[in-house]
């Protein structure tokens, strides 16, 4: 991505003033939003209108960082969360089935690993690994059932590098929901999208925040997908505090400076 694009939509991209025309957003801390009347909430929780209801759903700072990592990442729409595992979690909750099979990068992050292989075979859900250096070897690993191709580039720790294109035509081939965690390259560096993933998820608290400050998760991409990873998500409840996605909204200001000093 251009780089000034990405350092003019990260600071840009921001929700409607308030009638006090206030420079810097405020804070939402608030559990709800009140309602004109019985009509008025009927309506709104019908979906029929857009608007906040509930935090646990959406909230005007929550929806100012998702908006924010959408237009990086190029994505139709997101949903942010308490933790990047409570993005990988809820994810993958939202859209496996028991009996479903997931095809993964044998080098990820270890608690997404523990995911795999302590919790989500309670549900009959299993997991098959290919090495990061062989990835001509993934096909030989689909099964009838399996459902997602999943990969971290760069793996977190041993920033070992996948080529995306490769695991995005095998996954359109195969008709897999291709997910990518991207935290540790950030929507500066990489946009998997581009090369065929159809969910990107990111451990905020990484690079996005980078000082340490905070913790959050977000999951981008499809609508349709991020449609059902929204349903699940308000009704389990991970979802990101307001103060939470405030600090990562003004932690993607300086992004662009951060990491090419990291890099």
């Amino acid at each position: 991505m251009n780089s000034q694009y990405i350092e003019t939509q990260a600071i840009r991209t921001q929700i409607e003033r308030t009638a006090f025309l206030e420079h810097s957003n405020p804070l939402y801390l608030t559990s709800s939003f009140v309602f004109e009347d019985a009509e008025d909430m009927r309506s709104s929780f019908a979906e029929e209108k857009k608007r906040n209801i509930y935090s646990r759903f959406t909230n005007p700072n929550t929806s100012e960082f998702v908006s924010k990592i959408c237009k990086l990442e190029g994505a139709e729409d997101g949903y942010a969360f308490a933790t990047g595992m409570s993005a990988v979690f809820s994810t993958f909750a939202a859209l496996l089935n028991s009996g479903d099979h997931i095809v993964s990068s044998r080098s990820i992050f270890g608690s997404t690993n523990s995911l795999f292989t302590k919790f989500l075979p309670k549900w009959n859900i299993e997991t098959s690994y290919f090495k990061v250096n062989e990835v001509d070897k993934i096909e030989a690993l689909i099964q009838p059932n399996t459902k997602v191709l999943y990969a971290e580039s760069p793996t977190n720790p041993a920033v070992d590098i996948l080529d995306l294109q490769v695991l995005g035509d095998i996954a359109k081939k195969h008709n897999l929901i291709f997910i990518v965690d991207n935290c540790f390259a950030t929507p500066y560096l990489q946009n998997p999208i581009q090369f065929g993933a159809d969910l990107v998820i990111h451990s905020a608290t990484k690079l996005i925040d980078g000082q340490g400050r905070v913790l959050g998760g977000v999951t981008v991409g499809r609508a349709d997908l991020i449609r059902e990873i929204y349903l699940f998500s308000r009704n389990t409840g991970p979802a990101l505090s307001p103060f939470n996605a405030w600090v990562l909204s003004k932690s993607l200001e300086t992004l662009v400076v951060r990491v090419e000093r990291h890099c």
